[in-house]
This record gives C-alpha cells, structure tokens and sequence, in this order.
C-alpha cells in the first residue's frame, strides 16, 4: 500500500492511501494515522484454518 502525507491548504492534510484520501487538520494528526495505520499492517496476522472460517461464516 502506498501512503503519502501532504499538506493541500493551510491548516489541511491528506493522507492518501492508494486511492482513498483521509483528511486531517494538522501535520501532527495525518502523522500519528499514519504511524498507527503502518503499525497495524505490520502487525503480526493469524491465518484460521479453513474448518474455522466455516463455524465462523
């Protein structure tokens, strides 16, 4: 996933990822989405086995 910060207004940033832009009124705020978006994709992920994805559906 590309992610961008970029400031479009005085006092406006948007975070595009890929193609869905998130808008924030502060460098500091587009910055800590950031982080926590980025520390969530690499975030470890378990996989369910397929008999749980069944009971779960």
């Amino acid at each position: 996933m590309k992610i961008l910060i970029k400031e479009v207004a005085k006092s406006q940033w948007q975070v595009r990822l890929d193609q869905h832009v998130v808008t924030f009124r502060s460098e500091a705020e587009a910055l800590a989405f950031t982080r926590t978006l980025e520390a969530r994709l690499c975030a470890p992920h378990r996989i369910p086995e397929p008999s749980q994805q069944r009971a779960a559906g």
